[in-house]
Order: structure tokens, then C-alpha cells, then sequence
């Protein structure tokens, strides 16, 4: 199948297809005598494989990973499970980031109930004057 057909199969742009190639997500498909690209069924399967880590919002360093273990066909899962493990202290750590910053914005918002002028706003004021308030990270001691 052309390039156009598999994105359309699989809800994506011509463009993702290309940069995943790019990047090494997704190998290189044969060419026609037309010198069209053409994809056949194992690159929709890594492409809907990669385009699923992506929507568990995967770096490409993360699906790189678990391509090359899928890749040298070993019977052995552990390092996918270490993959989602890591992943999921990524996504503990930016939902305390999120929590965070809902708590910043929500004390914002009291700094102001009623319409008035804007010198007078208690949010203009407290943005113009406020220190950073970016919450510790996971990575903060570095």
C-alpha cells in the first residue's frame, strides 16, 4: 500500500509516517518501480504498535526501547515491564506537577472574585509580583 493508504488505515498524517522513518520508529519501506513508498503489513502493525505508545504518551527513547527488544525476538518481557514501570513514575510525577499547579491557579483565582479594574485585579497583581513558583521535580537535586 501507498503512504496515503496507510494513514489513512491508521488515523494519521502522511507526515507522522515519514518522521517515524526518520527517526528509526519505523523502517524504511520498499520502493515500486514508480519509486513510490510502499508499506505492507508489518509496518502497520509497528506503526499502530508505535502510534499506541504514543497515546500512553511514550518518548520515542521509550518505544525505541521496546522496538528493540520486540525486534530481537526475545522470550523474556522483563525490559517492557521495566519501560512501563519508569513510564509510570513519569506519569506519577507530572500528576503531582498538575495537582501542583491546579492548587497555584486556584489560589490565583481567589485573588480576584468580582469584575474591576485591571490595576486594581488581584491576579495582575499577584503575576506581576509573584516569585516562581514552579513546583520541586523529580529531577530538582540535579
Amino acid at each position: 500500500m501507498k503512504i496515503g493508504e496507510l494513514a489513512s488505515l491508521l488515523n494519521c498524517k502522511a507526515e507522522t509516517i515519514r518522521y517515524y522513518e526518520k527517526e528509526g520508529l519505523l523502517p524504511k519501506p520498499g520502493r515500486t518501480a514508480s519509486n513510490y513508498r510502499h508499506y505492507g503489513d508489518e509496518h502497520v502493525k509497528r506503526l499502530r504498535f508505535i502510534r499506541n505508545c504514543r497515546l500512553l504518551d511514550m518518548t520515542h527513547d521509550e518505544i525505541r526501547t521496546l522496538l528493540l527488544v520486540q525486534d530481537e525476538s526475545s522470550n523474556n518481557c522483563a525490559c517492557f515491564n521495566q519501560v512501563i514501570d519508569e513510564h509510570l513514575g513519569h506519569v506519577d510525577a507530572r500528576i503531582q506537577e498538575l495537582v501542583y499547579l491546579k492548587e497555584q491557579l486556584v489560589d490565583l483565582r481567589k485573588q480576584c472574585e468580582t469584575a474591576q479594574a485591571v490595576e486594581n485585579c488581584g491576579i495582575f497583581r499577584q503575576l506581576s509580583t509573584m516569585e516562581n513558583t514552579k513546583p520541586p521535580t523529580r529531577h530538582s537535586h540535579l
